[in-house]
């Protein structure tokens, strides 16, 4: 199995500092279904591994996340696509809890719930998704969507500093034709 895990917030939709808290507040990003669907067509395995702490202080419900993520299970499937699990942890980022990335729960969710991959990628926005992912040994994309290009940023700074090995993309798009891409070479 290929897997390709993708963060959720600024990789896939809309990011928001004061949380996505209803399925009408989804937005997805230009293309990011399309890509989806396009890894999903070419043998990857497509998963979403996300932080969600607005859950721990009632910003949001469990209920709300659950519709949200069904909004993001249609849209993929409306265009040819496919999620085939999707993660989260909702607790708040000092709860110190073994899901929230960039320790590696989720990612182990992932795993155990799918199989070990052959290959895996980790696409996110953050510092913390890549981190997450090397915990697995994904290798880390990092889009310049949502929090992308402020991580690019802080990268120079000693604790910013990026994955060894991290790609630079400037979208899910482009990270899906770099993937597919591989596979002709």
């Amino acid at each position: 199995m290929k897997l390709v895990i993708l963060d959720r917030d600024g990789v896939i939709n809309e990011d928001s500092e004061n949380f996505i808290r209803t399925a009408d507040q989804y937005i997805a990003l230009p293309g990011a279904m399309a890509a989806i669907a396009r890894l999903s067509n070419n043998g990857y395995t497509v998963a979403v591994a996300t932080n969600q702490s607005g859950i721990a202080p009632g910003l949001l419900t469990l209920r709300d996340l659950a519709g949200i993520h069904d909004k993001l299970q249609q849209l993929a499937i409306a265009a040819g696509g496919e999620i085939s699990k999707i993660v989260f942890c909702p607790h708040g980022p000092d709860d110190d809890c073994e899901c929230r990335k960039p320790k590696a729960g989720l990612m182990n969710q992932l795993i155990d719930a799918l199989g070990t991959p052959e290959t895996c990628f980790m696409v996110g926005d953050n510092l913390r998704d890549l981190q997450a992912g090397m915990a697995v040994n994904a290798i880390p994309l990092l889009v310049k969507t949502g929090k992308g290009n402020r991580t690019i940023a802080n990268s120079s700074l000693p604790h910013g500093s990026l994955p060894e090995g991290t790609l630079i993309f400037d979208d899910l798009r482009a990270v899906a034709d770099w993937i597919i891409g591989r596979q002709s070479v």
